[in-house]
């Protein structure tokens, strides 16, 4: 079910909300938290996709705070849309379209729309604040998500998220990466127990996901990792290999498909692993799990983050590209 309400103030929506569970037997039971995504217009459908899909395993109410991204200027006025039912997954879907002066007091819009006693989360699925911790929704948020890949320069997000980082705060371009610390965790807890020397991770040049693998492997295994950066394509977007070299042999996984990487040990046949790329609906969904400060996230962007550099592509990198797009 869909109730629009165009022209529209939060007290009438908050009306429009209780009269659809009067009407419809809709109710707010089993809600856990209320998550605010902070987007553009051109963006509200693939955010809200996402959250539904979410909100099967994380039951929430979901509002959408959209800013007028066309270049026209408009008059103050606040455009709603409610969605529940079968339009809203396992929530309830409240989209907020501001224009003009409405859309620079984005905390009065949602503050009245928040569910009692809950946490809040707040989503940037597009571009994020400069400091979102200090922003008017991140400053009512217990979690606050961004992602660093929809940025205009992700290491240069990053670099300023390691200076301004508060507990709370997380970024997709982590939340991405969850499978191969899993997958490198399993191999390292497997014999021979050789000290790791040196280490490669190979992604692309723009990357945020291959700055963060490389830089939890260095605190992990106190060891250097040289980072080799790819020119961004189908065969290579991301994190496209890691290297591990040890005297009894190197260990390396190699991903030239979205979904399946190769696994290659010393005395051990190579085969295939799953290493999928993560949609916005897992991210999504991994994140809402805890509610709770990610501490070792926390120590990766500030202490080892910190210091990183911004990557550039080399020589090394530019075969590495001509390798895997050549015929296989």
């Amino acid at each position: 079910m869909i109730k629009n309400l165009p022209n529209t103030t939060v007290s009438k929506v908050s009306r429009a909300l209780v009269e659809l569970r009067e009407e419809g037997g809709v109710v707010a039971l089993g809600r856990v938290l209320t998550l605010i995504i902070q987007t553009k217009f051109s963006g509200v459908e693939d955010a809200v996709k996402a959250a539904n899909e979410s909100s099967r395993e994380h039951p929430c109410r979901i509002i959408v705070l959209a800013e007028d991204d066309s270049k026209t200027k408009a008059a103050s006025k606040l455009d709603a849309q409610i969605r529940v039912g079968g339009d809203a997954g396992a929530s309830e879907v409240i989209v907020l379209r501001a224009y003009g002066e409405a859309a620079k007091h984005s905390a009065g819009l949602v503050t009245g729309l928040l569910l009692p006693d809950a946490p809040v989360v707040a989503w940037w699925p597009g571009e994020a604040p400069e400091v979102t911790s200090a922003s008017p929704i991140g400053k009512i948020a217990t979690r606050r998500i961004t992602d660093a890949a929809s940025q205009k320069d992700p290491h240069a997000f990053l670099k300023k998220l390691s200076k301004s980082y508060a507990p709370g705060d997380s970024d997709f371009a982590w939340t991405r990466i969850t499978l191969w610390r899993a997958q490198l965790a399993a191999i390292l807890d497997q014999p021979p127990y050789d000290p790791i020397t040196s280490i490669e991770v190979t992604g692309a040049i723009d990357s945020p996901s291959t700055d963060l693998l490389a830089t939890w492997l260095e605190m992990q295994l106190k060891v250097e990792v040289i980072r080799i950066r790819t020119i961004r394509g189908k065969a290579v977007s991301g994190i496209r290999g890691v290297k591990l070299f040890r005297k009894s042999g190197d260990i390396e996984i190699v991903r030239l498909v979205p979904d399946v990487a190769t696994l290659i040990q010393p005395t051990q046949p190579t085969r295939e692993i799953s290493l999928p790329r993560r949609s916005s609906r897992d991210c999504l969904s991994e994140d809402l799990r805890r509610l709770d400060p990610d501490d070792l996230f926390g120590k990766v962007i500030t202490k080892g983050f910190a210091s990183s550099k911004k990557p550039k592509l080399s020589t090394l990198a530019k075969k590495v590209v001509v390798k895997a797009s050549g015929k296989r």
